[in-house]
């Protein structure tokens, strides 16, 4: 049993296999040295959140940056916050946290092979093959079916304690393009990360998007880290192509309308060491169906008609933008 990529979706398919199946051979092969602590280790905002079926997969320790318990949504003149005293997520440490889930893989019996880069599909001969590489997927790119829709990404993390504030996540729509964060990071530093996500044809330089949000908003200081690439929006399918199986943003993306991808990525990884481990490994796209298609259906249909609106009127963007804001509060997503 071979798993492509050491992170978070790989990891969790480790133990979610080795859980159900202890005399299974599962071997994670990771391109780093390292895992975790590797260029490749801190992805974006770093937020995860920690309610219903994801629940399960709560960070302990020093992979826990800030636990939340406020987030503020500004969608042109509709403000809202959301607070809840009993708090609904983390900013995580990312990579401590993927070196949890390495040490937990580890107990129950996989091998984590670092320095260990996979050039070909075919260089691999486990009865079941699970890529979870990231976006873009390299198996899905070497095998001509990388087909799903992508967005772009662009974030600094800055020190700057004016703009720190450590139980609060802001995010910011705008019509023309996407939307910004500000998530605070390292306490310690008084680190935030702040970003930007777009989708569609965007005629604008990300990073002179970000600059432009950052004096508007008054943020400053030393930019200690930049990072940014394609996101997975919404499902990537297909999900299973002959003895492969796709997790993370391989195979299930990130959400199109709040960009989050830590919790599909546990999630996916978790049903196909289920799938594989029971013996019905070609179950697991009606299983990651099952699990997406709601807000799937959403996301998509969000995406398509705002990359269609901003064409005529940023402004109707931001009308339907606030109304799935709502709608998303309410069915406490």
């Amino acid at each position: 049993m071979d798993i492509v990529g050491g992170s978070l979706a790989g990891l969790i398919t480790a133990i979610s296999l080795k859980q159900r199946n202890k005399s299974l051979q599962v071997v994670v092969h990771e391109k780093h040295k390292k895992i975790g602590y590797n260029p490749e280790g801190r992805r974006c905002a770093e937020a995860h959140s920690v309610s219903d079926e994801w629940a399960k997969w709560i960070p302990k320790g020093k992979s826990i940056f800030n636990n939340i318990t406020k987030a503020y949504v500004e969608v042109g003149n509709y403000k809202r916050t959301v607070e809840t005293e009993l708090g609904f997520g983390y900013i995580l440490n990312r990579q401590e946290f993927i070196c949890q889930l390495g040490r937990e893989a580890e107990k129950h019996g996989a091998i984590i092979q670092s320095g260990d880069k996979v050039k070909s599909v075919s260089d691999l001969d486990g009865d079941f093959i699970v890529d979870a590489s990231g976006c873009p997927s390299t198996i899905k790119r070497e095998i001509g079916i990388d087909k799903g829709m992508k967005g772009l990404t662009f974030q600094q993390t800055i020190e700057d304690p004016n703009s720190f504030v450590a139980d609060t996540i802001k995010v910011y729509y705008d019509g023309r393009f996407g939307y910004f964060w500000i998530f605070p990071r390292d306490p310690e530093k008084k680190e935030v990360n702040v970003g930007l996500g777009v989708f569609g044809d965007i005629k604008y330089k990300l990073k002179d998007l970000l600059e432009d949000f950052k004096q508007e908003k008054n943020i400053h200081g030393k930019v200690n880290y930049v990072l940014g690439g394609l996101i997975p929006l919404g499902l990537q399918r297909p999900f299973m192509y002959k003895n492969i199986l796709f997790v993370g943003d391989a195979g299930v993306g990130a959400f199109p309308f709040t960009g989050q991808g830590i919790y599909r990525a546990l999630l996916s990884g978790e049903l196909a060491g289920i799938c594989i481990a029971n013996g019905y490994p070609k179950r697991y796209p009606f299983k990651v169906n099952q699990a997406f298609i709601k807000w799937e259906f959403m996301g998509r249909v969000f995406a398509l008609f705002n990359t269609r609106f901003r064409k005529i009127n940023p402004n109707l963007v931001l009308a339907s933008l606030k109304n799935f804001s709502r709608f998303v509060e309410i069915t406490h997503i």
